[in-house]
């Protein structure tokens, strides 16, 4: 018998030419696009939809993040849509028929001076309101939960304590739009690789199709879900976005046994580490200070959440990194997301996820099938709408996203 060849990415989905008209048109072949297309096919049954990616799928942000899912945020708001987005990963591997490694092995997020612990108790108190699993351990639950971390108070900045989510945890990320993008080309949605938007063809102000590489394509409704280059699309288009572009940078060591059996983050000194399934560390710190749309960033950057690292985990001067990249966010003043309609008739936009972008998935594309295909927002995204920036009803979650994650 002929050994079965294993299953591999390009075997998952077509890669069709476009045709001349889609029903819709999704910008963006990331996790958020690749989702909305999913739940626009399976919950409201569209599915004469193109996703068009400028380069491979998921080749941008989903495929250069650090896989952190969590939804313990402080503002009702943003706990309602991240919630709403864990319960969906926790029914997703079923939903998609693919394992994609989603494991629940917790986040802590680290106190280290009196008003973190404040800051923090206050979070976890929200959260509980909210309906959202948290607790606050002190120092020796902290190392109890995380046996490597160094709890002493010789240190620069002490571990005071961390607020604590159980049912956070961490995916695949490469996996997870593969598994999204099998069950779109199931549905009938067409996955156009190679293919930049190049402009946009109106009626008025309606949006009636999009200009590509690959020539014209028309749409009934035109959805833009390209996180770091949303701005530059939207004054394609003719509207300015109030969001800006940043590199953000990741980096992993070399394979190791299991050492690390949760998910730790250090706002205070700036970095955040897993260990992944294979067994390399996964680390990440901030945005690099400066705009731009380079998928890289500044040396000193890796440099610092290394010594971070070192200090919260003295083990791990003794790893050796293996390799670093950069994705592009796009953060807003508000550090908080927009999924909305825009100026534009029939053209809807995504983006302003910052560095959470990946643990939103589900509940961004749930949510913004449901705005494109009825034309309103749904309640969860209701309040992420463009034009809070000009009535000032603000979602300020600076604290909860300080640090990338």
């Amino acid at each position: 018998m002929a050994e079965k060849l294993p299953e591999h990415p390009d075997f998952l989905w077509h890669n069709p030419d476009p045709k001349p008209s889609y029903d819709a048109v999704i910008v963006g072949g990331g996790g958020h696009g690749l989702a909305t297309a999913y739940y626009l096919a399976s919950q409201h049954g569209m599915t004469n939809i193109a996703i068009l990616e400028r380069g491979w799928l998921a080749g941008g942000n989903m495929a250069r993040n650090t896989t952190i899912i969590r939804s313990n945020y402080l503002w009702d708001e943003s706990a309602a849509i991240y919630e709403h987005s864990l319960k969906l990963w926790e029914g997703l591997p079923e939903e998609l028929e693919y394992d994609f490694l989603f494991s629940q092995r917790g986040v802590m997020n680290l106190a280290h001076t009196l008003q973190d612990v404040r800051e923090s108790q206050r979070r976890v108190n929200a959260n509980v309101l909210n309906g959202v699993d948290a607790e606050f351990l002190d120092p020796q639950q902290v190392k109890e939960l995380c046996p490597i971390i160094n709890i002493g108070d010789d240190i620069r900045y002490p571990v005071m304590g961390a607020t604590y989510q159980p049912r956070a945890g961490i995916a695949k990320h490469d996996h997870v739009a593969w598994a999204f993008a099998r069950k779109c080309d199931e549905l009938g949605v067409d996955i156009i690789q190679n293919c930049e938007v190049t402009g946009f063809i109106k009626d008025g102000n309606r949006v009636v199709g999009v200009e590509t590489s690959r020539g014209r394509i028309n749409a009934g409704k035109v959805a833009l879900a390209a996180a770091g280059h949303s701005s530059v699309l939207a004054d394609l288009a003719g509207f300015r976005l109030p969001i800006s572009s940043h590199p953000l940078q990741a980096l992993v060591s070399e394979l190791f046994e299991p050492v690390h059996p949760t998910v730790v983050m250090s706002n205070h000194v700036h970095v955040y580490v897993s260990q992944a399934h294979k067994g390399e560390l996964v680390m990440g710190a901030g945005i690099d200070a400066y705009n731009g749309y380079g998928q890289r960033g500044a040396f000193h950057v890796v440099e610092e959440q290394l010594a971070a690292a070192c200090e919260l985990f003295p083990i791990f001067s003794r790893a050796h990194l293996l390799r670093t990249w950069g994705g592009i966010v796009d953060t807003t003043f508000d550090a908080s997301p927009i999924v909305s309609t825009t100026p534009i008739d029939e053209l809807y936009v995504n983006c302003g996820w910052g560095t959470g972008g990946f643990k939103g998935t589900p509940a961004s594309g749930y949510t913004f099938a449901h705005t494109i295909a009825t034309g309103e927002a749904h309640p969860l995204n209701a309040p992420f709408a463009l034009d809070r920036f000009e009535t000032g009803h603000l979602i300020d979650e600076h604290g909860a996203a300080a640090v990338a994650h």
